[in-house]
């Protein structure tokens, strides 16, 4: 009974966006009626779509396995978290999940978005009702999660054992959050272009959702990154795997978003550029659904292996992101350019950022598609992996932390003044690092001396813009564009010092052997038989030591029997200069075992700076919501929501 509800809620909430989406082509004038039905009608098709995501959740946690899709994800031996997030863990929940979530932000845009005019807002909400009616088209006839099974089998297949883990919880949760995010910008895009209503008062409309997206994949990206380095056991954080850039071109697409919304919301420029990154940050998400959930890849992210779902999410790109593209080749010629300024200005550093930023997506983009369009057209698989990656996203990367040691320090219209005193800080430690570098670690690679070196020299740099000003006096939004690069001097170097200085041994021990690593001393005292609520184990007991420390590891291999699958369960030890890393391996001859054991100095700092990115912009986006209430309570700027 919970899943015919289910898919009851899914078919009136798809009805009522398509009801929205007829009152947004109907609406002939900014009178405010058609909005007001339309809010009203946002309300119920949320709360609908958020029922019928409820019951996938119950049908799960209660291990219904005479739903189909209960049945190949999940068994009722599963850890209740696993039962819970495996709702997701799979192609029809992680789509149902996306749709809600799509919806859930319609309401909120139809609720309490007060800053654009009658007729950009009704078409921004009947914009968004267009995606969401997309995807639940693609949920009720190509991926319904609700299908039953008759008869129902006895338990179920499992969830695939390198998703068991608490990561699954979150990580696609605030990717997605992300993505929908993204999909409120394009609705604004493409209602500000329907009504050539560009200006201020849409990048202040904007900002907010660009920014939260961007915060939830920042926090994703980040997550995701540590979870594939300690679950997979391969010892790297950032493979350039298509999956990873599925989430990491429409981060890149929103973080030049953000700062050109700066630019529109404090000069009135670049209409045409922002209207474009607000249209391609969401096809980039678009573009990230084709690749995991097309099934045109293998891996453990690509749940769908059927090419109707394929072709159907295709046929959805293709409508979304060719209509808004057209959209705005028509619309385009009848914005106004906006006001001119100076190249030595905030705005022209901005823009020179944004140049740099579109160059690094077009690089991952071609990366990534490239192969499968070769193999499409050749039927020979191609590989592009780190080495293309590395090799020339790097160096474009390297130039845009050197702009941002310097950009932010500029003023706004022309900056008058000498810029070389503000350079002086981060230019001299980043020299200091470079020339300590050459002595100390010769063998580095220009990469990676580069990186170290210009990673040092923005962390001085970041702060400088807080430098002789009252602190009470700096706002949020200032404190955390320092902090967001702060965070990305840190990552910068941690990833350097991770590359060059990374030592790894590959070993077969047996009991009371002792391998070295690093300046780690790492002995093998016994290898026991372990158990999990769903698992059974191999596990090493390792003692290591550096000094006067010692630390107890203990890494295993789990065999699964449900799906029948074994994975390696590494074991880290943390330290303040960087991780231990082991892996135990197959058993070789003459009772010894193989282990693979790293010393990674510093990996911890890139994910640290992952997370300083985030709370920058938790602090930015906090600040800019401050200010917007303060505003609106001196009555400022409130001519447009009346």
């Amino acid at each position: 009974m919970i899943a015919e509800l289910g898919l009851a809620a899914l078919w009136v909430a798809a009805a009522l966006s398509a009801l929205q989406l007829a009152m947004a082509c109907g609406l002939t004038g900014p009178d405010g009626r058609g909005r007001t039905a339309m809010r009203a009608v946002a309300l119920p098709q949320a709360l609908l779509t958020l029922a019928a995501f409820a019951a996938l959740i119950a049908v799960f946690v209660r291990s219904d396995m005479s739903v189909l899709l209960v049945a190949e994800n999940s068994n009722s031996a599963k850890p209740l978290l696993y039962r819970f997030a495996g709702t997701w863990g799979n192609h029809e929940g992680s789509m149902l999940m996306w749709v809600t979530i799509l919806s859930i932000a319609g309401l909120a845009v139809a609720l309490f978005e007060r800053r654009l005019d009658a007729r950009t807002l009704s078409f921004t909400i009947g914009a968004q009702a267009a995606l969401a009616l997309g995807f639940f088209a693609f949920l009720l006839i190509a991926s319904n999660p609700f299908t039953r099974l008759d008869p129902a089998p006895v338990d179920g297949q499992g969830l695939n054992p390198l998703l068991q883990d608490p990561g699954l919880a979150f990580h696609p949760p605030t990717l997605y959050l992300g993505y929908v995010g993204l999909s409120v910008a394009f609705s604004l895009g493409v209602g500000a272009l329907l009504s050539r209503e560009v200006g201020p008062a849409l990048a202040r409309a904007m900002r907010p959702w660009v920014l939260g997206a961007w915060i939830f994949l920042t926090i994703g990206i980040t997550a995701g990154s540590y979870w594939a380095y300690y679950e997979l056991g391969w010892g790297g954080w950032w493979f350039w795997d298509p999956v990873e850039n599925a989430s990491l071109m429409p981060w890149l697409a929103a973080t030049a978003l953000l700062h050109s919304l700066n630019v529109l919301a404090a000069r009135n420029s670049l209409k045409a550029w922002t209207l474009m990154l607000a249209l391609v940050a969401f096809s980039m998400s678009m573009v990230g659904t084709f690749l995991v959930r097309s099934g045109i890849l293998t891996s453990v992210h690509a749940f769908a292996v059927d090419p109707r779902r394929g072709t159907f999410i295709l046929g959805l790109l293709a409508l979304y992101v060719g209509g808004a593209m057209a959209l705005f080749a028509v619309r385009i010629a009848t914005v106004s350019e906006g006001a001119p300024f100076n190249l030595k200005s905030r705005e022209g550093g901005l823009v020179a950022n944004n140049l740099l930023l579109t160059v690094i997506l077009g690089i991952v983009f071609v990366g990534t598609l490239y192969p499968l369009l070769a193999e499409a057209a050749t039927g020979e698989k191609l590989s592009v992996g780190p080495p293309y990656f590395n090799a020339v996203a790097g160096p474009v990367g390297l130039i845009l932390v050197a702009l941002l040691m310097f950009a932010p320090q500029l003023s706004w219209k022309v900056d008058r003044g000498v810029i070389g005193p503000r350079l002086a800080p981060g230019v001299l430690v980043a020299l200091v690092a470079l020339v300590a570098s050459l002595i100390l670690a010769p063998s580095m690679t220009i990469l990676e001396r580069a990186g170290l070196a210009l990673g040092v020299g923005l962390v001085p740099a970041s702060v400088l813009p807080l430098v002789g000003r009252s602190v009470k006096r700096i706002p949020l939004p200032t404190w955390g564009m320092a902090l967001a690069h702060l965070g990305v001097g840190v990552a910068i170097i941690g990833m350097a010092c991770n590359g060059a200085f990374t030592s790894e041994t590959l070993v077969a021990m047996k009991p009371g052997d002792i391998a070295s690593v690093g300046p780690w001393q790492v002995q093998l005292r016994n290898i026991t038989p372990a158990a999990g609520k769903n698992y059974t184990a191999l596990q090493a007991d390792l003692a290591a030591s550096r000094g006067d420390g010692r630390v107890l590891l203990d890494p295993q291999t789990r065999f699964f029997s449900n799906p029948q699958q074994t994975t390696s369960e590494t074991s880290i030890a943390t330290r303040w200069d960087g991780q231990l890393y082991t892996v135990i391996g197959d058993q070789a001859d003459g009772g010894r075992w193989q282990f693979r054991l790293w010393w990674k100095p510093f990996v911890t700092l890139i994910w640290l700076g992952g997370a300083l990115i985030a709370v920058g912009g938790v602090l930015a986006l906090l600040g800019r919501a401050w200010a917007g209430r303060r505003k609106r309570l001196r009555g400022e700027d409130w001519e447009l929501s009346r």
